[in-house]
């Protein structure tokens, strides 16, 4: 009889060499990718993460899931993506963990529709455009460096365990006390969290922070989440604020006058209109990249079983040791 088993999700696999579909008249038609059933048993397909069920329907559905964008995303999972960090910076900037398209391209925040570079750019923290390809020029240029708390790339962050996020948070103390920057910038709420440093997200406020890391001067500063699934801020106009707010404090510390290059005039926000615009900003960048939501963030992705990566040293910039800057005043 008929299979009425559990159904499982198919993706095109690869196609048979010499197999050609053919038209009434014999003539070849364009070849189309064969699918394949993912199942437990699968011998030819052994992914590490299992999607779920309806992100790869819908994916199919909209013709946005492909063998390459399967396989890539298969791939990152093995990788991490190195440190970006140097003695003596001004600013560190913090995430959670990797994702699959930062450790693909072994770049930080490299997808179009993140609003890390963009906010860089308007609160006047570079001086010019920037893209992920610039990373590893950051600190000697910037004095910003990357760094992450967790080290093994996930779908998501909702993908790491709490024993996970505790280990990585000791790492970074000890990362933070070795390379002493002037200001550790958490990009989001989940990382300076009660697992890492002992308070609750929703107690939390945006900005400069009451703590600093022990045996340093190293302030706190908390930024949303650069990413445009950030429900609180979900534009990069949002998140601005918080980007000039940062070279503010950072300008303070190192003594020099407040900057006229960028100058906030009043600051409002409605979240319903920001909602209301970033969906339409999302669906043009999804139909302009077909793998903006399957390989940049993972789509809804479940992780199955946490393994453990082998540790990638941080590629380290020698920096000269900052000296006082004299502003004249």
């Amino acid at each position: 009889g008929r299979n009425t088993g559990p159904q499982h999700p198919q993706v095109p696999g690869p196609r048979h060499p010499g197999r050609h579909r053919r038209g009434p008249a014999g003539e070849k038609l364009p070849e189309t990718p064969r699918l394949v059933q993912l199942t437990s048993r699968s011998t030819q397909l052994r992914p590490p993460a299992r999607f779920h069920q309806l992100s790869w329907r819908r994916a199919g559905r909209a013709g946005q899931l492909t063998w390459r964008s399967f396989k890539r995303a298969e791939l990152s999972l093995y990788q991490t993506l190195p440190d970006v960090i140097a003695h003596n910076l001004d600013i560190l900037i913090i995430g959670i963990n990797p994702g699959l398209l930062s450790a693909y391209r072994g770049h930080h925040y490299p997808n179009p529709g993140n609003h890390f570079w963009k906010c860089l750019f308007l609160s006047g923290l570079t001086d010019k455009q920037l893209n992920y390809l610039h990373d590893q020029s950051l600190p000697e240029t910037n004095g910003i460096g990357f760094t992450n708390m967790v080290e093994r790339t996930t779908p998501g962050s909702k993908d790491l365990c709490s024993k996970e996020i505790r280990e990585g948070g000791r790492q970074l103390l000890a990362k933070l006390q070795k390379y002493k920057p002037l200001i550790a910038a958490f990009n989001g709420k989940g990382i300076f969290c009660k697992e890492t440093f002992g308070v609750k997200a929703k107690n939390l406020e945006f900005g400069l922070q009451p703590y600093k890391i022990p045996q340093t001067e190293t302030v706190c500063y908390l930024m949303p989440s650069s990413s445009p699934r950030c429900a609180q801020f979900p534009r990069a106009q949002d998140k601005v604020h918080f980007y000039i707010k940062l070279k503010e404090l950072r300008d303070q510390m190192r003594g020099q006058a407040p900057s006229r290059d960028v100058q906030e005039t009043d600051y409002t926000f409605d979240l319903q209109l920001a909602k209301e615009d970033a969906k339409r900003v999302a669906i043009k960048e999804e139909q302009e990249d077909p793998e903006y939501d399957i390989v940049s963030y993972g789509g809804e992705a479940e992780w199955i079983s946490p393994r453990c990566l082998p540790r990638v040293p941080s590629s380290v910039v020698s920096l000269p040791p900052q000296q006082p800057v004299d502003t004249g005043v």
